[in-house]
């Protein structure tokens, strides 16, 4: 992580105590740097609109301005800031709220390190996604809208497949362009998670992600010895290819 740009972080909350262990939990993942800190949202939004920070994270519950009022005013403003909320308030309706007004990640009190971690990991993810040249293709639309990693991780630091067995472990480095690890452990985690072989089609529906782009990992896994391709001849038509992952020092 060395050399990066620091990703700066306005925290906006109410309890000394909190603000304190979230500025020690942010600063301990890089590249991110707490700049500035205030107790309510009336001074949050003075202090966005004076720092411009990158992201914002907000409590909910404080006074003289709580955090839904807050958002509410930093997005009518169009300030360019991201959200993520670390809040006690757990109820629906005021999840939703927040949701619907853009935050890219919701985590309840109390919380935990790896936690933030993960959100503050995906979210860095997401910001290289977006900054870099060019379009983007379905695949990585896929990517920005299923962008929390499995188990935590993120998709440039895992050093191997969860639930695939065979072979060495991947890298993100060693995948085809294209291919993200994030997407091949949710696949892997399907796959684990069903005794009986599946297709492209239902891997696509359990995942969220296109039909073409689940035959892609599927045909890299099955390339790699990780599963087992069955084909299932059932029914009129097209034989229909099925995917299982392979036992421990089996190939494919």
């Amino acid at each position: 992580m060395e050399n990066q740009t620091a990703i700066r972080v306005v925290v906006i909350e109410d309890d000394p105590m909190v603000q304190e262990v979230n500025r020690q939990f942010i600063e301990r993942v890089s590249p991110f740097k707490v700049e500035g800190v205030a107790s309510n949202g009336v001074e949050g939004v003075q202090l966005v609109q004076e720092l411009n920070p990158d992201l914002v994270i907000m409590d909910v519950f404080m006074p003289v301005q709580d955090g839904v009022r807050t958002l509410q005013e930093l997005r009518a403003s169009n300030q360019a800031v991201d959200v993520i909320v670390i809040t006690a308030a757990k109820d629906k309706p005021t999840i939703q709220t927040m949701l619907r007004s853009g935050v890219v990640d919701y985590i309840i009190k109390p919380f935990t390190f790896e936690r933030i971690k993960q959100a503050l990991e995906s979210y860095r993810l997401y910001r290289k996604q977006l900054e870099a040249d060019g379009t983007v293709s379905q695949e990585e639309v896929d990517q920005l809208l299923f962008r929390t990693s499995i188990e935590g991780r993120s998709t440039d630091a895992v050093s191997g497949v969860e639930g695939v067995s065979s072979g060495e472990a991947f890298r993100e480095k060693d995948l085809p362009k294209g291919l993200h690890m994030d997407t091949l452990e949710r696949i892997a985690r399907q796959l684990r998670a069903n005794k009986t072989p599946l297709s492209a089609e239902e891997v696509a529906e359990r995942v969220g992600i296109a039909r073409v782009t689940a035959r892609r990992y599927l045909e890299f896994l099955e390339k790699s010895g990780r599963v087992k391709r069955d084909v299932s001849y059932g029914g009129v038509g097209r034989p229909t290819n099925r995917y299982v992952l392979a036992e421990a020092g089996q190939k494919a």
